[in-house]
Parts: C-alpha cells; sequence; structure tokens
C-alpha cells in the first residue's frame, strides 16, 4: 500500500510539474503607440526619413529627445526624421489619450562621395516612343473619364522619371529608385506609380493599359481621383516592352525628396 502511495505522490507531482512548464511565458504588452522609419533605424547625416506611426487615422506629436542630433518635422500628416549630427536620439509619440510609443535612431557619418562612374542618363532616350507614351496616356484618360474622375494633364518632370525607370527594365518595383527618380527629375511630391513587362512591340498602347486595367490594384491607381497629372514611359528592347505610369499625388510626401 505504501509504495501505491508513493507512485501515485509521484504521478502527481510530474503531472503538476508538466501542467506547470506547459504554461506559456507571458508575451510582453506591445506599446499601444508603434514608431518606425522608413529607411531603418540609422541614418547619415543630411538625411531624412518618414516616420511610420501607428494606428493610423490618430493625430500625433512627435519629439526628439535629442533635436541637434535628429530633428523632427511634420510636413502634412506625416512627420519626418532629420539627421543632423552623429549620435542617438529617442523619437517619441504620443496622442490625446496620453499614449506613447518610441524608438531610437541613430546618425552615422555622411558616407563618402563614391569613385565609381556615375549613371548617365542619355537625354535623347527622354524622347523615345513618344506615340506609344502619348497613346497610353490617351487610353488612361478614357478610362478615368468612363469612370468618372478627371483627366490628367502630362506633367514633363514625371514623364522623364518614367522613362528613366522604363530604360532600366525594371521587371518588379523598385520603389526608392522610382522616388529617387521623381525627384532627380524635378517632381517633389509623392505619386503612384505602375509597371508592366511583355513580350512583343505591336499594339503597345492597347497591351499596357488593358493589362493595368486587368488587375485590380493597377486599375485603382488609374482612376486614383487624388491624381492631378501623369507621366509614362515605354522602352523597347529585345522584342520585350518595358511600361511604367506615374501619376503625381500632389498631397502626399516623397520621402526621397
Amino acid at each position: 500500500m505504501t509504495s501505491i502511495k508513493k507512485r501515485t505522490t509521484v504521478a502527481l507531482t510530474a503531472a503538476i510539474l508538466a501542467t506547470t512548464l506547459a504554461i506559456p511565458a507571458t508575451a510582453a504588452e506591445a506599446p499601444p503607440i508603434r514608431v518606425g522609419s522608413y529607411k531603418g533605424s540609422t541614418l547619415e547625416v543630411g538625411e531624412r526619413s518618414g516616420l511610420i506611426i501607428g494606428p493610423s487615422g490618430t493625430d500625433y506629436t512627435v519629439t526628439s529627445s535629442n533635436p541637434d542630433t535628429m530633428a523632427v518635422e511634420q510636413v502634412l500628416t506625416f512627420w519626418v526624421a532629420v539627421a543632423k549630427t552623429v549620435g542617438t536620439a529617442e523619437i517619441t509619440a504620443s496622442n490625446s489619450a496620453r499614449e506613447r510609443g518610441s524608438m531610437t535612431l541613430t546618425v552615422g557619418p555622411e558616407a563618402p562621395t563614391a569613385l565609381e562612374t556615375p549613371v548617365i542618363v542619355d537625354s535623347a532616350s527622354l524622347t523615345d516612343n513618344m506615340e506609344i507614351r502619348q497613346e497610353i496616356i490617351r487610353l488612361i484618360n478614357q478610362t478615368r473619364k468612363g469612370n468618372g474622375v478627371p483627366e490628367l494633364p502630362v506633367n514633363e518632370a514625371l514623364m522623364n522619371a518614367a522613362q528613366i525607370c522604363s530604360d532600366r527594365r525594371y521587371t518588379w518595383h523598385h520603389a526608392p529608385e522610382e522616388s529617387q527618380a521623381a525627384v532627380d527629375a524635378g517632381y517633389p511630391y509623392g505619386f503612384g506609380s505602375n509597371l508592366t513587362v511583355f513580350t512583343g512591340t505591336a499594339e503597345a498602347a492597347r497591351r499596357a493599359v488593358d493589362n493595368w486595367i486587368n488587375s485590380p490594384g493597377h486599375f485603382e491607381t488609374i482612376i486614383d481621383p487624388r491624381c492631378d497629372c501623369i507621366g509614362m514611359g515605354v522602352t523597347q528592347c529585345d522584342g520585350i516592352t518595358y511600361c511604367y505610369m506615374f501619376v503625381g499625388i500632389p498631397n502626399s510626401v516623397n520621402f526621397y525628396a
């Protein structure tokens, strides 16, 4: 009997221990406000990065623990971190309910100028395939009009930026490079972009627009009522057509500007 009691006690002890070990550790509670940076947690002197603050749709006050190292600026409804001098700073966002969230940003020294040969853009290429580009714009404006939104005038800066990107023959979106191309071409605001690539060069304008219309996300960009201008780039090389559409959104921010 004593032996049975001992075995029972051992079994109960083992069961209790197993139950205790099975209880998961309590996860650290997430902060009520999330703060992030488009360009990561380390910036170079002189660099700017948009801040990602959530939940969205709330007014925030954003401060820096060390404005001489990392300043913060409000641009329209966005907040931007501006790297001033080498060091670190804590960026804190708060709302009217006194909830807070923060992140630490580090400022490193400005990178030395690269000695590599710069990429040279052939100015003549900016006028390539102009008939196809104009036809795509006509078809897009026809689609916008049919969906009750205004037609878009051509913007020379966006035309050049879109052509530069199509000449690079991208087959998927390269957001930083697209943003920098728009800035370098002289367009200072945010924008939307569509890209399509297909084999063949015949009826390129119609094929490009059909591809975008038949893709819900691309179609939404085409008929976006916030847009006020358009640029188009088309490159045809080795039997493949690359088409880029940029549409300007004036009440938005390009964080590379």
